[in-house]
This record gives C-alpha cells, structure tokens and sequence, in this order.
C-alpha cells in the first residue's frame, strides 16, 4: 500500500513539473509507464510500428495537456491509459477511412468506363490545383519550420521519422511543428470559411 501511495504521489509531483514544462518529468512519465501504453495501444492497432507511433503522440498530448489533468478525475495512470486508448482507436479510424477510400477508388476504375475515369481525374486535378494554391497561400503565412515540416508531410507524403531524419530534426520536434503548423492553418482557413459564409 506504502508503495502504491508513494507512486501516486511522485505521480502528481511529476504531473505539476510538466505542467512547468519539465522534460525530466516528461522522461520519468516516459520510462514508467511506456510499458502499460505500449500494451494498451498495441491491443487496439495490432502493430509494434503503430504502436510505437501512437505512443509517441500520447506523450506528445502529455507534453502539451499536462494542465489539464485533474487528480480529482483520478490516477495519473488512469489518465495517460485513457489518453493511450483514445489515440489507438484514433489511428484505427484514420486507417479504416484510409482503407475505404483506396477501396472506393478500385471499385471505381473496375466497374466505370475508361473515359468516366479519365474524366473524374481531371476534375479532380482541377480542384487540386485550386486547393494547392489556397494552401499555399495559407502555408506561406506560417514560421518557415512548420511551413517546412507540414509541406514534407502532407505535399511530399513523407513520414514524421523520414522528415526527422532529412532534416536533422527530433521526431518529438517535427510532430509539434506539424501539430502547430496545422492548427494554425485550420484556424487561417476557418476564418475564410466564416467570411464567405
């Protein structure tokens, strides 16, 4: 019982260090409970890559939610569980929509004619080319790094490692900038959607 206690409370301690943006505390958080993540994570996506990706986020949400843990709600561990749960069937949705999409298509060039095809592809590659230059004109607004980060992942379909590796960067770094990056554009495009509306 000593022990559990003795947990729970280096546990808060832990928690109020983050919420003053301490690495050390976001390392111990890291060494102790990565194992039960991992776990948790992995019997939702049934995969050690996706697993190791999801867990990176779930930290990364640690990092940056650590105010908002409430120790009236509960453990600490009870919380990053939760976290660890919420985006493991995150990404198994994003997967699944992923899935349908390609599934949609190969349907679609089976069972339409070859013009039908030829057709849907070039207006599609007319709205890309119109949403591209929106983007960019959007992307040109943010700090050059997220700029950067967000145009390797999402123009160049780079992973978050790739994009780490090329650049020099952290992959905790390159996934805050991506993070940033695209709540900025969301909210730049948000307030163009409510102008026209």
């Amino acid at each position: 019982m000593t022990t559990t206690f003795t947990n729970e409370t280096e546990d808060l301690d832990l928690m109020q260090a983050l919420t003053g943006r301490s690495t050390d505390a976001l390392e111990q958080l890291h060494r102790r409970y990565r194992p039960i993540l991992k776990s948790i994570v992995y019997q939702v996506v049934h995969d050690d890559a996706e697993s190791e990706d999801v867990l990176q986020d779930v930290f990364l949400q640690v990092w940056e939610r650590a105010k908002n843990y409430s120790a009236q709600k509960g453990k600490v561990v009870n919380w990053l569980a939760t976290l660890a749960r919420r985006r493991a069937i995150d990404r198994l949705r994003q997967k699944g929509a992923y899935r349908r999409a390609t599934d949609r298509f190969e349907e679609a060039c089976e069972t339409g004619s070859h013009e039908a095809v030829g057709d849907s592809f070039a207006h599609h590659d007319a709205e890309k080319n119109d949403l591209m230059a929106f983007l960019r004109t959007h992307l040109d607004a943010l700090p050059e790094q997220q700029h950067r980060a967000i145009e390797m992942a999402y123009l160049e379909n780079r992973s978050q490692r790739e994009i780490s590796a090329l650049t020099g960067t952290p992959l905790g770094t390159v996934k805050t900038r991506i993070e940033l990056g695209m709540k900025k554009l969301a909210k730049s495009v948000g307030s163009v959607r409510e102008a026209v509306i």
